[in-house]
C-alpha cells in the first residue's frame, strides 16, 4: 500500500519547499504577522508529511514481521509481539491522520477562547464549573498547548462564577469546538450535610481566537465601556483601583469583561479581544442560519439539552449524548482525557457533512 499515491505527498513536499524558501528570504520578518503564519503552515505541513511517512513505515514493518511469522513452523512470540506493536503504532498514526483531515474547517487551525459559566444552583454549579476548568487545563497540558487566563471570577463560597481562557495550540479551536454546550454532573454533594444526590449544570462556549488580520468592524460609538473594582484572586490592588473592564456592544447586546490583569489598559485589550471573538462567532452563526444549519448548534448550547453527562453516583460514567460514546472511568475524563469524545464528535460531524453534500 503506497500512501503517497493515495495522499499527494509530492504536492505536500512541494508546498513545504516553497514555504521554506519564502521563510529564508531576506525581508521575511518585515511583516511579523505574515511571517508567523508562514511558519505555522510550515509546521503543520511538516507534521503531516511525517505522519504519512510514519504510517507507511509502520505498515511495512508490521508486514515484514507477519511474513516472518508465516514462514516459521511455530509462532515466534517475539515476532508476534513486534508485529502487534507495529500494528498498534500504525493504527494510532492513521487515527492522527484521520483527525487532521477532519480539522479542515475555516477556523479549525485557530487558537480558541473558552468560557465556562455555572448554571442555576449557586455553589453546586460554581463548584462544577471549577471542576470543568481543571479538566480543560489538564487537557491543554496533555496536548502540550499553552493557555492564558483572561478572566476569572471566583465563587463566594467555593468554585467559579465565570472563567475565560485563551488556549493556544495547533487546531485548538477545531478540537475544543466539540465541547461547546451544556455539561451535566450527577453526584453526592460535598455541600449537602444530608449527603443527597445533586444534579448541576455548566455551559461551555468556544470561540475561534480572532487574528489581527480578520476584519471585525467595531465602532467606538457602538461600545459602552464600564470600569469597576475587581474582586477575588490577584492581589490587594484589585480592591483599590477600578482596573476591571466590561465592554458592551450596544447593537447586539454582546458583553465581554476582564479583571485578571493589574492594568486597566490590559484588561480593556483582553475584553475587546473576547468581544471581537464573540462578534466573529455571531457573524458565522448568522451565515449558517442563512444556510439553514444553525438549528443544530442552538440545540447543542441550549439549557436543558446537555451534550454530556458526568455521573459520579450511584455509578461512575461519562456519556456524550450526541455521539453515544461512554467512558466508565470518570476520573480519567476529569483528568483531561477528552480526545475520544472530541474525535467521535468530529467523525459524526464529518459524516453528516458528507451525507448533506451527497443529498
Amino acid at each position: 500500500m503506497n500512501f503517497g499515491s493515495t495522499f499527494d505527498l509530492p504536492a505536500l513536499n512541494s508546498n513545504l519547499s516553497k514555504l521554506q524558501k519564502q521563510s529564508s528570504a531576506e525581508a521575511f520578518w518585515n511583516d511579523s504577522a505574515t511571517a508567523q503564519k508562514v511558519l505555522k503552515k510550515i509546521s503543520i505541513i511538516d507534521k503531516e508529511i511525517n505522519l504519512w511517512e510514519s504510517a507507511q513505515s509502520n505498515r511495512d514493518d508490521a508486514e515484514t514481521h507477519l511474513e516472518l511469522l508465516d514462514e516459521e513452523d511455530a509462532i515466534d512470540s517475539a515476532h508476534l509481539k513486534e508485529a502487534e506493536d507495529e500494528l498498534a503504532r500504525f493504527t494510532k498514526t492513521i487515527d492522527d491522520l484521520e483527525l487532521r483531515l477532519m480539522l479542515s474547517g475555516e477556523d479549525d487551525d485557530k487558537d480558541a477562547i473558552l468560557q465556562i459559566h455555572p448554571g442555576a444552583g449557586g455553589t453546586e454549579s460554581q463548584d462544577w464549573t471549577d471542576m470543568l476548568y481543571r479538566m480543560y487545563i489538564r487537557w491543554v497540558e496533555q496536548q502540550q498547548f499553552s493557555y492564558d487566563v483572561i478572566d476569572f471570577q471566583p465563587g463566594e463560597e467555593a468554585g467559579i462564577k465565570d472563567v475565560t481562557i485563551e488556549v493556544k495550540g495547533e487546531s485548538a479551536y477545531g478540537l475544543l469546538k466539540a465541547e461547546m454546550g451544556v455539561h451535566r454532573l450527577v453526584r453526592i454533594s460535598p455541600f449537602d450535610a444530608s449527603n443527597r444526590r445533586h444534579t448541576s449544570f455548566a455551559s461551555v462556549f468556544v470561540y475561534p481566537s480572532v487574528d489581527d488580520d480578520i476584519e471585525i468592524e467595531v465602532s467606538s460609538d457602538d461600545l459602552k465601556i464600564d470600569t469597576y473594582r475587581a474582586s477575588g484572586a490577584g492581589g490587594q490592588h484589585v480592591n483599590k483601583t477600578e482596573s476591571a473592564v466590561r465592554i458592551t456592544h450596544i447593537p447586539t447586546g454582546t458583553v465581554a469583561q476582564c479583571q485578571n490583569e493589574r492594568s486597566q489598559h490590559k484588561n480593556k485589550a483582553n475584553a475587546l479581544k473576547i468581544l471581537k471573538a464573540r462578534l466573529y462567532k455571531l457573524k458565522q452563526e448568522e451565515q449558517a442560519e442563512a444556510r439553514k444549519d444553525l438549528e443544530d448548534q442552538k440545540m447543542d448550547i441550549g439549557w436543558g439539552s446537555q451534550i454530556r453527562s458526568y455521573v459520579f453516583h450511584p455509578y461512575t460514567m461519562v456519556k456524550d449524548h450526541r455521539t453515544k460514546v461512554e467512558i466508565g472511568d470518570a476520573k480519567r475524563v476529569m483528568d483531561g482525557d477528552l480526545n475520544g469524545f472530541m474525535r467521535a464528535y468530529l467523525l459524526q460531524k464529518a459524516g453528516k457533512s458528507i451525507v448533506s453534500e451527497e443529498g
